[in-house]
């Protein structure tokens, strides 16, 4: 528990499978929301993000009946950076919780769970409903609206430098990039995060690939660059005019995120850095369990703004 603006508040960031409570990982999560009810000090405020799924799991019942019998007012979402115009693909479920007297700005939404972040924008009414979010039209209009990736990017000036033979890294190359940042001694910061021609001729059609004008790509997980398949998009650094043009993958010179890159598409500051010591694979790892901001900071400022009396 964190104490900010003289209220507390708990961050619980959980993972969610079958298992449910059954899972060990829910252990911790389930501990404390035993522990809140005996508090001398309760929480007036909580916050929880999880996988999408979570909100229909046995762990999750057991926070919503804590919550209501403890006096606490729920609204919980499912959202994804592509709703607040950034072009990643990251739904996550999230629950914020007052405990009375204090109540919600939009108290009409009290014990909801909404798809559409209208009202943290201001809107008293949704502006979309349940239905609409989970019909392809709404999601293909909204990725319309998001900024192209290549704003996200770092490496773009760079794009005329890397050669199509720089693609032949070899996988043991790789795999010491991966696990130091000392790999720059082997290779041409420009052609570090090149996929390798093997991955390419193996995994191909299996990788989501997207090009700078793009305005979405996958979520990153926390074993992107170590695999390639279902762990996030690939960038393909030829000019996206020329992707008809091109007769395989191979030409496409596809290339991983940077860490930098998937740090911008959660909306980090500019001056987000890493200790040095921190080494490549560690990064991705951190950057795949991570939050995104450009979500969240909305949920945090809508959950401590206060409805007027």
């Amino acid at each position: 528990m964190r104490q900010m603006c003289g209220c507390y508040l708990l961050l619980a960031s959980l993972t969610h499978d079958k298992k449910g409570s059954g899972d060990a990982r829910a252990t911790s999560f389930l501990n404390i929301l035993e522990l809140i009810p005996q508090s001398s000090r309760p929480p007036l405020m909580l916050f929880v993000e999880n996988v999408v799924g979570f909100e229909t799991s046995d762990t999750h019942e057991k926070m919503i009946k804590m919550l209501r019998e403890n006096h606490f007012d729920t609204q919980e979402f499912i959202l994804s950076p592509l709703q607040f115009g950034v072009p990643y693909s990251r739904p996550r479920y999230f629950c914020l919780a007052k405990r009375k007297p204090l109540s919600f700005q939009n108290a009409q939404f009290n014990n909801a769970l909404l798809r559409d972040p209208g009202h943290i924008h201001g809107y008293e009414e949704s502006t979309v409903t349940s239905e609409e979010t989970e019909s392809p039209s709404y999601w293909n209009k909204l990725i319309e609206t998001c900024q192209p990736i290549q704003h996200f990017l770092e490496m773009e000036k760079n794009r005329d430098e890397v050669t199509s033979e720089s693609n032949d890294i070899p996988p043991n190359v790789a795999e010491m990039l991966m696990d130091s940042e000392e790999g720059n001694e082997f290779i041409d910061p420009s052609t570090k995060y090149l996929v390798p021609s093997s991955l390419v001729e193996r995994w191909g059609s299996a990788m989501d690939i997207v090009f700078p004008e793009s305005k979405r790509c996958c979520c990153f997980t926390k074993s992107y660059f170590r695999y390639v398949k279902g762990t996030g998009s690939l960038l393909a650094t030829v000019p996206g005019k020329m992707k008809n043009e091109t007769s395989s993958l191979h030409e496409l010179r596809l290339r991983y995120f940077t860490p930098r890159e998937v740090a911008n598409l959660h909306s980090f500051p500019e001056d987000f850095e890493f200790p040095q010591h921190v080494s490549l694979r560690q990064r991705y790892a951190l950057l795949g369990n991570s939050l995104s901001v450009g979500v969240v900071g909305p949920l945090l400022r809508y959950l401590f703004t206060h409805q007027q009396s």
